[in-house]
Order: structure tokens, then C-alpha cells, then sequence
């Protein structure tokens, strides 16, 4: 099988192609347009197999999309090229909606032009996977979990643009009989993340003694998603999915922001000891405005109808995370020079 993952030099990006290359021996095309989030270092471990490719273009361009699909004639193509961080989104939403909404309006028109040609060949199945996440379905309240017919309630730029692709990706399955599965997954982690996310955040400023912001009380709720796993379940599925079904992926791992704070503090604390307790420099900083309380997945559809299940629990999960970031200071010390130093996002001015 020949899949084109665009955002593949991405951190989800990223581990769906190693997977994909590594352990089910697909054939991969990154497409990528290399913004700030971007890192061909996280696909070091499969950039010199015959099996990846590499294409450096804005989902946008459609004469560029075009000829992608031309060269390579793909069997698959996973979508996660998308602007990601809902902070940047409130103080920068312009580029949001060009790559979230018209990125994936170019990539299914060339998707549409490209099955049609390819029925002509009687070519086997084609597969388009939209991949979105759960921040679409807006904020439960402290019962309940999110369900593949959840109604759409976006509270940031962000999750707006997420629902509009995925609106999008759906329409165009119905319309034009176009093969689309969207997925909604929770909150991911692991290694290869980019330094603006909770998780890489807090670790390095631990590691550098530096305070660790938590959003309000802390309280707001999360279910996480170790990226590996991820990967897997986009795996399944491409394999066994279903044309216009959607499957929301999670952990099963709801926590509070500020457990996930204590929960690396104490890693900190044991992996790099040092005279005072890494706790002590929890520091409490004004929410994020429209911060969604709780996100929580039903994930039971993707694990009966297709026998996915997360191997992570977030115990075994955050472990992974941390001893990577403090073993890999190789792949984020430049990012956290050059790119991003941890400085706070997403404010509005007056």
C-alpha cells in the first residue's frame, strides 16, 4: 500500500509514518509545508528506507496536490495537515482557516478528481482518512462522554476550523461518493512533541527550572491519548474502516491539568532530583479564554467494530514521555533555542 500522510513531519504526522514504514511495511509519502511545527528530525528513524518519500508543498496548492497524486498514485491518503494549537489560533486565526478549511477543501477536490480517474483503471479501494479531534464537540460537563453523533459545539478558532474540515470531509463522501472516514481523537502525547503543547512544556521547564503554568485552577479535564497508540488506530482504520463512518479514538485516561502537572513534577523529582521539590514551581496563570472544561471519548465503536485498544495507560505513558524528553535533548534543545522558548501564547490584547 502507497498512503500519503500529510502534516507527516508533524508530531501525530510523524508516528503514523514511522508505524505505517516500520511496522505494517507501507509505502509513505510526506507531505508537508514545513511550518514552525514541522521537523524532519522526527522522521530520522525511516528517512533513509526505500519506502518513504518526502514532498515539501502547502496542502493549498492544488497544482501541487495534483501532481502528487499524479507521481505517486497513492492507494490512501491520511490527512492530519493542520494548524494545532488552540493558543496560536486565538491570537492568529487567519492561518487556521486557510489550512484547516481550505487546505482540506484543495485536498479533497484533488482526491475526488484523482478517485475518478482511478475508477476508470478499476484500481482497487481508495481510502481518504480525515483525521480531526474531540475539541469540535466543544465542553462536557463533569457526566458523559463524547460519541461519534455528538452535535458539533466549538468553542475556539481552532476547534471552529477542525469542525468546518470535518463538515467538509463528510459532504464531500455524501455529494460525491468520495471513500472519507473521520476520526476525532483526544488529546495526544509522546514523544517528538513540540515544545508549545502541556506536556513537552512542563517537562522542559522543569528541567530548566523555570515556573510551570497551569491555566486557571487547574481543573479542566482532559483524556489522553499516547501518540503510538494513535498511530495504531489509524492504522486499523485505513485497514477495516468503513466509507463514511466516523470513529473517535481515546485513552480512557481522563485527568485534571494540574494531576498531569504533579504527575511529571514527580517524575522530575525522581529522574532529575535536585534541592527542592519540582512541585514548587507549579505556578497558577490566567485561564485561556473559551477554555473548554472537560473532553472525555467513547471510543467503544473503534474497539468492537474494528478490535483497536490503547496499549498506554497514562501512568506507563507519561514514564515513556519524560525519560524521552530527558534522553532526546538533541531533537528539542533547537527548538526550544531557535523556534519556540516557552513563552506564553493565545493572549488578547484590549
Amino acid at each position: 500500500m502507497r498512503v500519503v500522510v500529510t502534516g507527516g513531519a508533524g508530531f501525530i504526522g510523524s508516528a503514523v509514518c514511522r508505524h505505517f514504514i516500520l511496522d505494517l511495511g507501507y509505502d509513505v509519502v510526506v507531505v508537508d509545508k514545513m511550518t514552525y511545527a514541522g521537523n524532519l528530525a522526527s522522521l530520522a528513524p525511516v528517512a533513509s528506507s526505500s519506502r518513504y518519500a518526502f514532498e515539501r508543498h502547502d496542502i493549498c496548492d492544488a497544482s501541487a496536490m495534483a501532481a502528487i497524486f499524479a507521481k505517486y498514485r497513492p492507494d490512501a491518503v491520511v490527512h492530519l495537515a493542520a494548524e494545532s494549537h488552540v493558543d496560536r489560533s486565538i491570537s492568529g486565526s487567519d492561518v487556521f482557516v486557510k489550512t484547516n478549511v481550505l487546505g482540506t477543501f484543495t485536498l479533497l477536490e484533488t482526491a475526488r478528481t484523482y478517485v475518478a480517474s482511478r475508477r476508470k483503471g478499476a484500481g482497487p479501494d481508495f481510502r481518504f482518512i480525515h483525521v480531526s479531534t474531540d475539541e469540535v464537540y466543544g465542553s462536557l460537563g463533569k457526566e458523559g462522554l463524547f460519541t461519534e453523533t455528538t452535535p458539533y459545539d466549538p468553542s475556539s478558532p481552532y476547534s471552529a476550523t477542525k469542525a468546518a474540515s470535518d463538515h467538509l470531509a463528510k459532504a464531500w463522501q455524501r455529494t460525491y461518493g468520495l471513500p472519507v472516514i473521520v476520526s476525532n481523537c483526544s488529546n495526544n502525547y509522546g514523544p517528538y512533541h513540540f515544545p508549545e503543547k502541556l506536556i513537552p512544556l512542563i517537562i522542559l521547564n522543569a528541567l530548566e527550572r523555570k515556573p510551570l503554568p497551569v491555566y486557571g485552577d487547574g481543573s479542566n479535564v482532559r483524556d489522553w491519548l499516547y501518540v503510538e497508540d494513535h498511530a495504531r488506530a489509524l492504522g486499523v482504520i485505513l485497514a477495516k474502516g468503513h466509507p463514511g463512518e466516523t470513529y473517535n479514538i481515546g485513552g480512557r485516561n481522563e485527568r485534571k491539568n494540574i494531576d498531569v502537572v504533579r504527575q511529571i513534577c514527580s517524575w522530575m523529582d525522581r529522574l532529575r532530583p535536585v534541592n527542592s521539590s519540582h512541585h514548587e514551581h507549579i505556578c497558577f496563570v490566567t485561564d485561556r479564554p473559551g477554555h473548554d472544561h472537560r473532553y472525555a471519548i467513547d471510543a467503544t465503536k473503534l474497539e468492537t467494530d474494528l478490535g483497536w485498544r490503547a496499549h498506554e495507560t497514562f501512568e506507563t505513558g507519561i514514564e515513556k514521555t519524560v525519560r524521552w524528553y530527558l534522553e532526546n535533548a538533541h531533537w528539542w534543545q533547537p527548538l526550544r533555542d531557535g523556534v519556540y522558548g516557552g513563552e506564553r501564547l493565545g493572549l488578547v490584547k484590549a
